[in-house]
């Protein structure tokens, strides 16, 4: 498994989300910090977009999309000058998950929105406040073919289509993934550009493959195959993290899925699994990354695993 799909697989979703809008004419609507990531695409018209703390609007048109990695709040408009409602005063009416605004259907979008709770910094950190894909690259073939069956599902629902929403949404999530990835200019220090890096996803993928594994530095660069320093620099220069700290974090990332799998797994039987030899060590490196104990948190989990449900939100309302 790439080191994508192993990432995205790690990480827990509490709920996913899905929603549409069609606007046109006078229209603008002031949408609160999402709980969790969230994307839209445009399908139809223009708009533009607004985020809490970044300076200029910025213009979107039909096959662009945007994702927000962090809680901001955000706007969509169709005109810079008129003001905006709240969206719950809009997706309250939603029929079948899509909601109107405005005198026209002009304009149409499709959003998602993905909580992972508070896991999400192994992947989206670094991102910027709100990350644009325009329309029009080479590879954006799969997620415009996603992009058509959503809307095709929430225009006309039919039997399984909220099973086959959540699918095509994680297929959306992840080519939009893909596609900042691969655009020129993003330079930001992110765990993207570092897994997009050939020889640096190289010696990522190995520990993701041998997590149990003691790595050191130099093994690390072997498996790049590149000189000690060098591999070190250029990996702390794109992810953020030196390389045994994202090593770290990750095996972490993969105590906290176990914990959470079997409430009846002993912490010993985790630590044993990851390659360490007591149970205070792992439990002192599983609080350093994670914040709490291992034993509090697969206690957290076990109590909002009972409540999960109520997390959830019907796909009326704005996603």
């Amino acid at each position: 498994m790439d080191p994508l799909s192993e990432a995205l697989s790690v990480l827990n979703t509490h709920s996913a989300v899905f929603a549409g809008l069609k606007a046109g004419g006078d229209w603008a609507i002031d949408f609160p910090p999402p709980d969790g990531v969230k994307f839209n695409a445009i399908i139809e018209g223009a708009c533009w977009l607004r985020v809490e703390g970044v300076e200029q609007p910025i213009q979107l048109a039909a096959g662009d999309c945007f994702l927000l990695p962090g809680r901001r709040a955000f706007s969509l408009l169709g005109d810079l000058s008129c003001p905006a409602v709240p969206s719950d005063s809009v997706y309250c009416n939603a029929v079948n998950g899509v909601a109107r605004c405005g005198t026209a259907d002009a304009f149409f979008l499709i959003g998602g929105r993905f909580d992972f709770g508070e896991e999400t910094s192994l992947l989206f950190a670094g991102l910027p406040a709100v990350a644009v894909i325009r329309a029009g690259s080479d590879q954006a073939d799969v997620l415009n073919w996603a992009l058509q069956r959503m809307a095709h599902e929430l225009t006309h629902p039919s039997l399984g289509h909220s099973i086959v929403a959540q699918h095509l949404g994680h297929i959306m999530l992840v080519q939009v993934l893909r596609l900042y990835s691969f655009q020129e200019g993003n330079s930001a220090q992110s765990w993207l550009l570092a897994v997009s890096d050939p020889r640096l996803g190289a010696a990522i993928h190995a520990i993701h493959a041998d997590p149990a594994r003691a790595w050191t530095v130099q093994a690390l660069a072997n498996v790049a195959g590149m000189s000690r320093s060098t591999f070190a620099l250029r990996f702390k220069q794109k992810s953020g993290v030196a390389p045994l700290d994202y090593a770290l974090r990750w095996r972490m990332q993969l105590a906290a899925r176990r914990l959470r799998a079997n409430r009846h797994t002993t912490v010993s039987a985790v630590a044993q699994q990851l390659g360490y030899d007591s149970d205070s060590a792992f439990s002192h490196a599983f609080k350093r990354v994670m914040k709490c104990s291992p034993r509090d948190y697969r206690d957290s989990a076990a109590s909002s695993a009972g409540v999960a449900g109520d997390r959830e939100r019907p796909a009326k309302h704005r996603p």
